[in-house]
C-alpha cells in the first residue's frame, strides 16, 4: 500500500524493480509452513555461489554461529564460485581475554595460537559429529577464516542504522584479506595475518 512507500525519489527504474502489480518486492527469501506462518530465510542479494554453481544464503549460518559462540561477535561468509567458503571474523574481546586468563595465558603468540584453535573449534561444532551438526551442509561452512582487528560499527560504515552488517562495504575494505584466504598460506588459519590482527585487537 501507499502507506509503505510510493516509490523511490526520482528513480523510476528502481521503483519499477521494487513495486510490481501493487506489491513491494523486498528481496527477502522465505517460506510458508502448513499453518501459514512465514519464515524469512535470507536475502536474494546476499546469496553465495559455490564452485559447483549451488546457491546458498549465508545469513542463517552467520546468525547461528554468533548465537551459539561466545567467542565470535560477527562473522561474514564469503563464496563467489570459489573452491571453498571462507569467513571474516570479529572476535568477542572480553570472552577471548577471559579465556586466556583462565588458562594462564597472555595475549602473545602462544595465546593467539590457542584462540585461533578455539575459533576453529567453534565453527567445527557445526560439522558432522559436532554439537550443532546437521544444521547446515558442511560444504557451506567456512574452510578458513580471517580474524579482523576492529569491530563493525556505524562509524566505519560496516554496520547500518539497524545494526546489520553492510556486506559490500566489509568485502571492499578487506579485499586484500579476502584474496589472501584463497592462497595456500591464507587457507591455513594459523597464518601471519591472523596472528597480527588478533594481537592488535586484544592489545588495544
Amino acid at each position: 500500500g501507499e502507506n509503505v512507500m510510493k516509490g523511490y525519489w526520482k528513480n523510476e527504474e528502481a521503483t519499477n524493480e521494487a513495486i510490481k502489480d501493487g506489491w513491494l518486492y523486498t528481496s527477502d527469501m522465505g517460506s510458508l509452513d502448513r499453518d501459514g506462518f512465514l519464515f524469512v530465510l535470507g536475502r536474494f542479494k546476499s546469496l553465495l555461489i559455490g564452485s559447483d554453481g549451488e546457491k546458498f544464503s549465508p545469513e542463517g549460518i552467520e546468525e547461528s554461529v554468533v548465537e551459539k559462540s561466545g567467542f565470535i561477535d560477527e562473522i561474514v561468509l564469503i563464496n563467489n564460485q570459489h573452491p571453498y567458503t571462507s569467513a571474516m571474523i570479529v572476535i568477542n574481546k572480553a570472552t577471548a581475554k577471559a579465556y586466556l586468563k583462565s588458562n594462564n595465558l597472555k595475549p602473545g603468540s602462544e595465546g593467539a595460537k590457542v584462540l585461533i584453535n578455539k575459533l576453529k573449534d567453534e565453527i567445527d561444532h557445526f560439522r558432522e559429529g559436532g554439537a550443532h551438526s546437521g544444521m547446515f551442509p558442511s560444504r557451506w561452512l567456512p574452510a578458513t577464516f580471517s580474524i579482523l582487528d576492529k569491530p563493525f560499527t556505524q562509524d566505519n560504515r560496516m554496520m547500518n542504522a539497524s545494526l546489520k552488517m553492510v556486506r559490500n562495504v566489509i568485502l571492499s575494505h578487506y579485499s586484500d584479506r579476502l584474496d589472501y584466504m584463497y592462497t595456500t598460506e591464507g587457507k591455513e588459519v594459523h597464518n601471519e595475518k591472523n596472528y597480527e590482527a588478533l594481537l592488535k585487537y586484544l592489545n588495544e
